[in-house]
């Protein structure tokens, strides 16, 4: 059998502004996770251009698209994706050791960095625990710290509450709030109603589509 072709996306057009708080929601197989991995360089379109902050990320090589990625995006990923054998701190400073001479943070930066990130995300006293000593909540709050590590102008989270409690998921979304608030642009997928209708923005993705895009009244 020859191979089908499959198009996740099909007549997309979509604007953000710097600091905005976005909500991207449509059931399984929508195309909202291949909307994230297109702003973040993880994917490219087979056609149409993708363009943050006046660049083409479309037409960056590999290696151009690592340093750009390290500069302007922080993702948070459903599962955490922490190092096992790592603590919450040299997790957090892990991205700026992979960013060399070029992170916005040397040295005994690095580690200050990093602590006041785990403080800001209310996890400071847990700074040289293992992952494996964190609950799920505390993992992805970890996550978020290491995310901004950089202190990247985007943030990206595909489904950071999914195997997550209400109340941690609460939690979560609040400090996504207080960056937002920073003047950082926060955009996130979700399934779930409640926490996408604490953004400011809501776009409804199905079958490759945008149904609908529209702001978040005021609660």
């Amino acid at each position: 059998m020859g191979r089908r072709n499959y198009q996740a996306l099909g007549g997309v057009s979509l604007s953000i502004e710097p600091g905005e708080f976005v909500a991207i929601v449509g059931p399984s197989g929508s195309g909202k996770s291949t909307i994230l991995n297109i702003m973040t360089g993880i994917d490219k379109p087979s056609a149409g251009k993708i363009s943050i902050g006046g660049r083409d990320i479309g037409k960056l090589s590999e290696n151009e698209l690592a340093r750009w990625r390290g500069e302007n995006v922080g993702i948070v990923f459903q599962f955490f994706q922490l190092l096992p054998t790592l603590t919450a701190l040299e997790n957090v400073m892990l991205p700026l050791h992979l960013r060399g001479a070029k992170a916005n943070y040397q040295g005994e930066e690095r580690r200050k960095r990093a602590l006041a990130n785990l403080r800001m995300v209310e996890l400071f006293d847990h700074a040289h625990h293992l992952p494996r000593e964190l609950s799920g909540g505390e993992q992805q709050r970890v996550a978020i710290a290491r995310a901004l590590a950089n202190d990247p102008p985007i943030i990206v989270a595909d489904e950071p509450t999914g195997n997550l409690d209400s109340v941690t998921g609460d939690l979560i979304f609040k400090i996504f709030r207080q960056l937002a608030d920073e003047g950082k642009t926060v955009i996130y997928v979700t399934h779930d109603n409640h926490l996408a209708r604490q953004a400011r923005r809501l776009i409804q993705v199905r079958d490759g589509a945008i149904l609908s895009d529209e702001p978040v009244a005021s609660r």
